[in-house]
């Protein structure tokens, strides 16, 4: 009897259940029709064509009385009206495992480094999840060392935040994001690659990461070729790898590059979907679906760890004030500013400082910290005000005792603010050196207050 149980429970499992399938009934650009799935596929739900030239992935999108409108995870090649579709569960959720640091994976989770297959943890993680609950979250942390002499002292990141990193194209986010990977403190990095140039990727791997922060680092990779749907997956699915780290009570880092191109993917599948566009194209989910990416990092609950984030927001046309740079700052809790006029000049990383804010100062400095900050960002901004003047000779020297001193600062700041992809600072010696720099310009540090 136990044995004719056990072979009718293994049958059970084993058997295929029926399938409910559809078929192609139009196909317009991205998107594909299907009819006979209305009632069985919803919103965010997957399913299989079975083209001509083997199966292809999709996911619905969007769904009216023509049908329900899907959009690929690869392309339509080979695929024609009247093809069988079928539902799907492919995907739907990733299995993280700490083996997955030093790992390369594409948007599906899928490892692409040829080191063969991943080792699946035994919890799923769903890519696209809920933030968690604001009420139930801890505060931001202290204050954490990145080795960036330029954020330690000026724009400070704290273990929970969320910071932006907002420039243009070839300014040095790559570069600056490669530095915290490798020298911040964090139990491991997550690395997302929204929309990346191919040709960059192994340069970003192997010549800005380097051996070192890969050891420590989960990276995912969707390049500008391929389909919207992978590249916003890829921003998803490096969140969900690092929810999976936080669960474990590690401190994670997030670098995500770009978010733009998210919001860029966001806006294609939108369009194809039918929805209006607004503001410069971009339809109304796309401002839906920022604070719901960016919402997902921050502090823990309970005995969890913490996910700190910097994502890059490329700014189009240099203009900081276009709906997603505007959109992304007002989510996040900081923004640094890397300035194309300062990195012509030659200094990396190219940070504007008086256009940079963390939101965790002043709490995240002690008293004397913070007084030394306040005065070096003072003398920077007295300099910067008269920049022009002093460079065609109509400020002479003796006129104002405060901008004789942010001229004698101005030029060792630079060397100071100045940093190699390879060299490191704690935050200890970054605010003594600056200190000694800002007495040898004769300029006063205020004693902090009692």
């Amino acid at each position: 009897m136990k044995t004719a149980f056990s072979q009718l429970s293994t049958l059970a499992r084993t058997t295929e259940g029926a399938r409910i399938a559809g078929e192609v009934s139009a196909i317009v650009g991205l998107t594909l029709t299907v009819v006979g799935l209305n009632r069985a596929l919803g919103i965010g739900q997957r399913c299989t064509i079975k083209g001509k030239k083997g199966p292809v992935l999709a996911e619905v999108v969007s769904v009216d009385e023509k049908g329900t409108q899907v959009l690929p995870f690869g392309n339509w090649n080979g695929v024609t009206i009247g093809d069988r579709v079928e539902i799907s569960t492919s995907g739907e959720s990733i299995r993280p495992d700490l083996s997955w640091i030093g790992r390369v994976l594409n948007a599906l989770g899928d490892p692409i480094d040829g080191l063969g297959s991943l080792h699946e943890g035994p919890v799923p993680c769903p890519p696209k999840n809920t933030p968690p609950n604001a009420y139930a979250r801890r505060r931001v942390g202290e204050r954490i060392d990145t080795g960036v002499r330029v954020f330690d002292v000026f724009t400070p990141l704290c273990k929970g935040q969320r910071m932006g990193i907002f420039a243009g194209s070839g300014v040095g986010k790559s570069s600056l994001l490669s530095m915290m990977a490798r020298r911040a403190e964090a139990d491991v990095i997550v690395v997302g690659l929204v929309g990346e140039r191919g040709r960059e990727v192994q340069d970003f791997i192997q010549k800005d990461l380097g051996a070192e922060g890969l050891n420590r680092s989960v990276i995912v990779v969707s390049t500008g070729d391929e389909p919207p749907l992978m590249r916003r997956q890829a921003a998803w699915t490096a969140t969900a790898v690092a929810e999976y780290f936080r669960d474990q009570g590690l401190q994670v880092l997030l670098l995500i590059d770009s978010v733009t191109r998210f919001a860029m993917a966001q806006r294609e599948i939108g369009l194809a979907g039918g929805e209006p566009p607004t503001t410069k194209g971009y339809p109304p989910t796309v401002f839906s679906e920022l604070p719901q990416l960016l919402e997902r990092s921050g502090p823990g609950v309970g005995e969890k760890g913490d996910i700190t984030a910097l994502y890059t927001v490329l700014v189009d046309g240099d203009d900081m004030n276009e709906p997603v740079s505007d959109a992304a700052r007002g989510i996040m809790d900081g923004h640094v500013v890397l300035d194309r006029a300062i990195a012509e000049q030659g200094r990396f990383p190219a940070v504007n400082i008086q256009k940079s804010v963390s939101r965790m100062l002043p709490d995240c400095h002690n008293p004397g910290e913070y007084a030394v900050l306040k005065a070096a960002r003072r003398a920077l901004a007295r300099y910067a005000d008269m920049e022009e003047l002093i460079r065609i000779g109509a400020y002479r020297e003796g006129s104002d005792e405060e901008i004789d001193a942010a001229v004698r600062f101005a030029r060792p700041a630079e060397n100071f603010l100045t940093q190699s992809k390879t060299e490191s600072t704690t935050s200890e010696q970054a605010f003594a050196k600056l200190y000694e720099l800002l007495g040898h310009s004769g300029i006063e540090v205020e004693a902090p207050k009692e």
